[in-house]
């Protein structure tokens, strides 16, 4: 009878609307149906999942997968290989750039003097004093740094109260299209993150697609910044990282 789209969604670790997705597109298109017409996927259905998701880990397009399991004269092998030297030098990138630059959207404060009641309303129980001095050590001598030094330097109580209103909205839009099922790389989820850099480059500094991805990077490797997004919603840090990246690669 094979699985419903439920359970095969819980054994794959995806969300129904990401299988209903692949299916509206045909890259997953179930082996059979219900009586009632309800899809139903069998075990071939969820090892050419497994596939699917293999790829889409290390970083292929759902049109670059789609060629690799149905274009019977690609060969799977060079396309990863080309990709295993892609991720390389990805990784070579990340080890050079400021992985971290993401404190300085939350922890510099440069030439800004609040009085505790202030500072208790700009960014609630966050203290950014309390990172300010590892920020500069890490990330002092970079441009980033030195653009958002220049920026923030006049910042006043009620623009850093509004900075703080605008990152909470687009945080509850992330909760809410996670919430709604909507696919990391569908176009809302996308369109979500390049609202977030836009809104880095706003108030902090310029934020290139290279620098957005390594922050996305920072949001599974740091676990003060994943915990950040898991206390909102389980499940968020690793939308917001796949969102980030999936949009960069189509950005690209």
């Amino acid at each position: 009878m094979g699985y419903p789209v439920g359970r095969a969604a819980e054994l794959a670790g995806v969300t129904v609307r990401t299988l209903h997705h692949y299916d509206e597109i045909g890259l997953l298109t179930p082996g059979g149906r219900s009586a009632a017409g309800y899809r139903r996927y069998d075990d071939a259905d969820l090892e050419r999942l497994q596939r699917i998701l293999l790829y889409r880990e290390l970083g292929f397009t759902l049109e670059e997968i789609a060629v690799i399991l149905d274009d019977p004269d690609t060969d799977p092998r060079a396309h990863l290989r080309r990709q295993h030297g892609l991720l390389l030098d990805r990784i070579a990138r990340l080890r050079q750039m400021v992985a971290g630059v993401e404190f300085l959207m939350e922890a510099h404060k440069v030439g800004v003097n609040l009085t505790p009641e202030e500072k208790f309303e700009a960014f609630g129980d966050f203290d950014p004093d309390a990172y300010a001095a590892e920020a500069q050590e890490r990330w002092g001598d970079t441009d980033a740094y030195a653009q958002s030094a220049r920026r923030t330097s006049g910042y006043s109580k009620d623009d850093w109260v509004r900075i703080r209103a605008e990152s909470e909205d687009l945080n509850a839009r992330w909760v809410a299209a996670l919430d709604a099922g909507e696919p990391a790389e569908g176009r809302v989820a996308m369109d979500l993150a390049e609202e977030h850099r836009l809104q880095i480059t706003k108030f902090y500094y310029d934020c290139s697609y290279e620098i957005h991805t390594g922050l996305a990077e920072m949001y599974l490797a740091d676990e003060r910044f994943t915990a950040n997004y898991e206390n909102q919603r389980a499940g968020l840090a690793r939308f917001v990282h796949d969102a980030i990246l999936a949009n960069a690669v189509a950005r690209a």
